[in-house]
């Protein structure tokens, strides 16, 4: 009875977790060209925890799909607390760029503070750039240059690089990605230029 009881309340939490997510991210869209409902993203996430995991760490799943409401939306950490409890909003704060902070400035802190982030917010942060190498892929934003996806895909493997060592599946998915999303980006745009490339494509 326990065993059905514990699994009864992981259902919960993770159905409650969505239904939160969708809510608070609900006039959200991706930026690729098909639009995305931005939920599509954060589903993408979870599920990539949760394969890789096997469905052993509810909280890390939770944390997947709730990972972008403190930095998008107008919930808060305390929010996240209460609905959620500390784990999970202490990995969604790990995740969290401070947007008050220069883009340039946002981007140098992943990098940076990868290394740092608890196994927990490292897969988060391993998920996310996986789910967004690949929409750079199969639908980029419209206006990207190839060099400014170039860059997107330099940078993402900085952070990721900060992140290895906790979860070989999520590695080897994002390199999968990143080698799949180079194939199809020549490598002369001729341009010359740095872009500013954002810390999210998509």
């Amino acid at each position: 009875m326990q065993r059905d009881g514990e699994a009864a309340a992981a259902t919960l939490m993770l159905v409650r977790a969505l239904d939160f997510a969708a809510r608070q991210h609900i006039n959200q869209r991706r930026k690729g060209e098909r639009a995305e409902p931005y939920v599509n993203h954060l589903t993408e996430v979870a599920v990539l925890l949760a394969e890789t995991t096997n469905g052993s760490d509810v909280a890390l799943v939770a944390a997947g799909l709730l990972h972008d409401t403190i930095e998008d939306t107008a919930t808060t950490r305390d929010d996240l607390a209460a609905q959620f409890g500390e784990t999970v909003a202490s990995v969604v704060m790990e995740v969290t760029d401070d947007k008050s902070l220069p883009k340039a400035a946002r981007k140098q802190l992943q990098i940076d503070h990868a290394p740092t982030l608890t196994a927990r917010a490292k897969q988060v942060k391993l998920a996310d750039k996986i789910s967004n190498l690949r929409a750079l892929v199969h639908t980029p934003p419209q206006g990207w240059s190839l060099e400014r996806r170039r860059e997107y895909f330099a940078w993402a493997a900085r952070v990721v690089d900060g992140c290895r060592g906790i979860n070989p599946h999520l590695e080897r998915l994002f390199d999968d990605a990143h080698k799949h999303g180079m194939a199809h980006l020549p490598s002369d745009t001729g341009t010359g230029q740095t872009p500013d490339v954002p810390d999210k494509p998509a």
